[in-house]
């Protein structure tokens, strides 16, 4: 099997890895059917987060069961599933109360740059859709493996009301989700801080209501110009880092994922989605 691992600085490579097995008997086998570049895979691409080894990489991903472990009693072969970044056994306390990414057994999941991925704790990491999706409907859902969930989370940790005012700063995949999720939680008026024109005709289909393309004083003294000078109900503080990355707007067969990161981190292209069929 072949896949992405990245040696250092802005040196990517799409080389022979092992084929995942199944280790544990919690385990599962997917079949990648789209995995993509995250913006926080630039932070180790860009020497920010230094590796100490060649890393496999990707954790945003989706697919069709292959295998699965003697333990695993959720999902079966054959079916279209979703997981997350995190493995959860989402039985825990930390899991029971909503806090699945913090779960008390939780694994980091890595290498879905790759045709094949092991994902561990199987059951509570994985969501099977009722049936196979359609080919067009598949991007939509790898965003359910990462940034949808948190835009959401983001919203409801700022207590998004309905008819509430809402700052979101950050107009990558988190902030325009987050967007989204305002809207979808009732939210009147949503404030995008965006100096992009693409990504701000996305907030605007997402939900946003106005555009602050100013930055620091003058950013706070628009929203309170904006606002009655009363500011905002909830913000939403979706940055991560100076370069955040929005919506998929490049597709690249897998064996291209080098230049992925590139377009990406030469801002030539927003988000990337890989597809290991090699369908552009």
């Amino acid at each position: 099997m072949q896949g992405a691992v990245l040696y250092g600085p802005r040196d990517v490579r799409f080389e022979k890895r092992e084929t995942p097995k199944i280790i544990q008997p919690t385990d599962a086998i997917i079949k990648i059917s789209a995995a993509c570049v995250c913006g926080s895979d630039l932070w180790p691409f860009r020497g920010i987060q230094p590796i100490a080894q060649p890393t496999p990489m990707g954790h945003e991903y989706c697919g069709i069961v292959e295998e699965v472990g003697n333990a695993v009693t959720s999902v079966k072969p054959g079916q279209f599933v979703i997981g997350s970044f995190f493995a959860s056994d989402n039985v825990c306390p930390t899991c029971q109360i909503g806090y699945q990414s913090s779960c008390q057994h939780r694994e980091l999941v890595g290498g879905a740059q790759a045709p094949l991925l092991r994902v561990p704790l199987a059951d509570g990491t994985l969501v099977a859709t009722p049936r196979i999706p359609s080919d067009d409907l598949i991007p939509s859902l790898l965003t359910l493996s990462d940034v949808m969930g948190t835009g959401w989370f983001a919203a409801d940790a700022a207590n998004v009301k309905p008819g509430s005012t809402v700052v979101v700063v950050g107009d990558g995949a988190v902030g325009l989700l987050g967007m989204l999720s305002a809207k979808q939680m009732g939210a009147e008026r949503i404030i995008a801080m965006s100096r992009h024109p693409s990504r701000q005709k996305l907030a605007r289909e997402f939900g946003a209501t106005d555009i602050v393309i100013e930055r620091g004083d003058e950013g706070i003294a628009r929203i309170k110009e904006l606002t009655n000078r009363i500011g905002a109900d909830s913000v939403l503080e979706c940055v991560g880092t100076q370069e955040s990355m929005t919506v998929f707007d490049l597709t690249l067969p897998l064996d291209h994922v080098a230049e992925g990161y590139r377009a990406m981190d030469e801002r030539r292209a927003i988000k990337t989605l890989l597809r290991p069929n090699g369908t552009k």
